[in-house]
């Protein structure tokens, strides 16, 4: 029995170490990405404040855009390790602010999506960025399966947010299926089908009712009810 102990003793520690290791790997690659996104966010700035010329303001934009992006994985990837490595993630914020800031970036993504918004006002003591990752996979599955509609509306009333397309919508069959992961239910548009099932994930550790309503060819309403605010 002893022996046993010492030889899983021998193959465990290397492996904790590996993983302490690669996380504190990872908090440095993500420290360092910081300045590059900080001087081209500002070497962009300056260049826009010198720039009349339209071409070049696009362009601009253009590198604008992907600043964002490279931002929101620069986000992601700082979540993902605080929550791997068990740090609290919790902090009170305003829901609606939220919202809005994730429909700027989204706008900026998907121009040709008009989002509507009708906001209360509510703040929580919760986990924002994984909010804002449920937030955008939501938005990003409304506009993927909506290709003949080019408007989402988004609501946060009575502590409950609704975002509401007005694409294919689902039948009773595929509702059952809908938050396995990577159950998709039209293998014709891209993707992986891991979105829903994270929000299910994240709606169930944080105790959010999760409520979806959908029928074929009107569309589909995702809504979650925050508790205990």
């Amino acid at each position: 029995m002893i022996s046993g102990i010492f030889i899983t003793k021998l193959g465990v520690d290397p492996l904790e170490e590996y993983v302490k290791n690669l996380q504190a790997l990872s908090k440095e690659t993500l420290h360092e990405l910081n300045l590059p996104i900080s001087t081209i966010m500002t070497n962009t700035q300056m260049l826009r404040k010198n720039s009349s010329d339209e071409k070049s303001l696009k362009r601009i934009e253009r590198i604008d855009r992907a600043c964002d992006m490279l931002k929101e994985r620069y986000n992601e990837l700082d979540y993902l390790i605080k929550m791997q490595s068990r740090e609290d993630v919790k902090e009170f914020f305003f829901i609606d602010a939220l919202v809005k800031e994730r429909v700027a970036f989204l706008s900026k993504i998907y121009p040709h999506i008009h989002i509507l918004l009708s906001l209360e006002s509510l703040e929580i003591l919760g986990d924002k960025k994984g909010l804002a990752k449920v937030i955008d996979n939501i938005v990003d599955n409304g506009v993927k399966y909506s290709k003949d509609s080019t408007k989402i509306e988004i609501s946060l009333q009575n502590a409950t947010l609704s975002i509401k397309d007005y694409g294919i919508g689902m039948d009773e069959v595929e509702l059952v299926q809908i938050f396995d992961t990577y159950y998709q239910s039209n293998k014709d548009i891209d993707g992986f089908g891991i979105g829903l099932s994270m929000v299910k994930r994240y709606c169930d550790k944080n105790k959010i009712e999760l409520m979806i309503i959908s029928k074929p060819e009107l569309g589909t309403t995702l809504k979650l009810k925050f508790k205990n605010i």
